[in-house]
């Protein structure tokens, strides 16, 4: 086959057939085919689209290039969640835990921070020791021994995702619809589910920013889990405002932790109970939101969902006294307060620019090859719908570098107020059907 040939086929909006897809996925990852190739090829995916049949087969060569874990023992109950990023999204290091007390089991291969958002790795490498990287062998040990286990994506699992999507990053094709189904349903297919909860983010601090878009992505997400028989529930999530009340990799850690103690920002407990809620109905646990409730609160109250998270720091050679002693996690040198413009209630939050603003102080990163600072965060003291008074403290913001006051400028800026009261509504969005 001629690797240009195919390219002028999609671009001409013809369908790919399963060996076209096959021989261009598996000769890029042998590197016969150039980087400049598969990028034409995206960027032609990207602008005319594919079918489902299409899809299915680039999901099915991706999950071919490597390897598939299992977990025969699971019997239906190895449900993982997936989110899309947002700003102040710590939900796998609360939802980890709570369901595999619970009795999910939770096989999690996460990400890093990309763009404006956070990444799950970077947050748990604030643990002194933790590592994220370790074998599949161990992966698997630790998933049976504690019903779950976070770690990156290795290079067995996913390959060409992982070669492609570098790609997409840098090429202005990581919004296509059948990119993102393949890459995300890949990923979870491969390291052994029997069924995914997605958390999908809309607004302005998600990758998705409008509900038409949500729902296109998630039928094409629903119709690639039927084809490989995985059971799925994907919710649509409100970020046009941060979650929760911390946003950095440490700070986010803390919070979780003071969540799994019963110490829990409303906005964080309603995402949270409804996305294990849903596992634990996938996993045949619970018949129903309020069953599933029960058990949660169970694990939460008991401090039994809390000491799953402290095993699984120490069996990923993180220091486990973290549950006890926060300042045995990275310290920032600096601390500004950040106030209030106007009196009135805050309106809206700009997840979108905080996220930005928060690289400058190395919270996040601009280049893959930058360094973390895990101390560096922000705590907002206000949120949406909360009054406050001109020259009021709304936030704190964490830093070690000489970017502090820019940063601190441009949070100030993402805070937007109104005359009148405020009415919050439900970070929940509704359910694809």
């Amino acid at each position: 086959m001629n690797p240009s040939h195919l390219i002028i086929k999609k671009r001409d909006r013809h369908s790919l057939s399963q060996e076209e897809i096959r021989y261009f996925i598996s000769s890029f990852v042998k590197g016969d085919i150039e980087d400049y190739q598969m990028s034409a090829m995206l960027m032609a995916i990207l602008l005319n689209d594919m079918s489902e049949k299409e899809i299915f087969w680039l999901t099915n060569e991706y999950i071919n290039s490597g390897v598939t874990l299992t977990f025969p023992e699971s019997h239906g109950r190895c449900i993982d969640k997936h989110s899309t990023g947002g700003v102040g999204d710590k939900l796998s290091l609360m939802i980890g835990p709570l369901a595999a007390e619970c009795g999910v089991i939770v096989p999690m291969i996460s990400g890093r921070g990309l763009g404006h958002t956070g990444g799950t790795l970077d947050k748990l490498e604030s643990i002194p020791g933790f590592q994220t990287q370790i074998s599949l062998d161990r992966f698997q040990k630790i998933v049976r021994e504690n019903n779950f286990a976070i770690i990156g994506q290795s290079d067995n699992i996913v390959p060409a995702d992982r070669k492609i999507y570098a790609l997409r990053d840098v090429t202005g094709t990581v919004e296509s619809i059948p990119l993102i189904t393949a890459s995300i349903m890949s990923k979870k297919i491969a390291s052994g589910i029997d069924g995914l909860v997605i958390d999908l983010k809309v607004g302005n601090g998600a990758f998705i920013g409008t509900m038409d878009h949500a729902h296109q992505l998630a039928d094409s997400m629903s119709k690639i889990a039927t084809d490989f028989d995985k059971k799925i529930i994907i919710h649509f999530t409100d970020m046009n405002a941060p979650l929760g009340r911390y946003i950095g990799n440490a700070v986010e850690v803390i919070e979780a932790i003071e969540f799994l103690k019963g110490n829990m920002e409303p906005d964080l407990k309603e995402v949270t109970y409804q996305l294990v809620a849903d596992m634990l109905i996938l996993a045949g646990i619970s018949e129903n939101f309020n069953d599933a409730e029960i058990v949660m609160n169970k694990a939460i109250e008991s401090g039994r969902a809390l000491e799953r998270f402290r095993k699984g720091i120490e069996l990923q050679h993180g220091n486990p006294e973290v549950i006890d002693d926060y300042s045995l996690f990275p310290q920032a040198k600096h601390k500004i307060e950040i106030f209030a413009k106007q009196t009135g209630y805050i309106k809206n939050i700009n997840s979108k620019d905080i996220g930005y603003a928060l690289i400058e102080v190395k919270a996040g990163r601009k280049q893959t090859k930058d360094k973390i600072d895990y101390a560096a965060g922000l705590k907002l003291l206000k949120k949406v719908g909360d009054e406050v008074a001109k020259g009021e403290p709304i936030a704190e913001l964490y830093y070690d570098n000489d970017h502090g006051n820019k940063a601190a400028k441009e949070i100030e800026n993402c805070f937007e107020y109104y005359e009148d009261k405020i009415t919050t509504s439900s970070r929940l969005l509704g359910s694809h059907k």
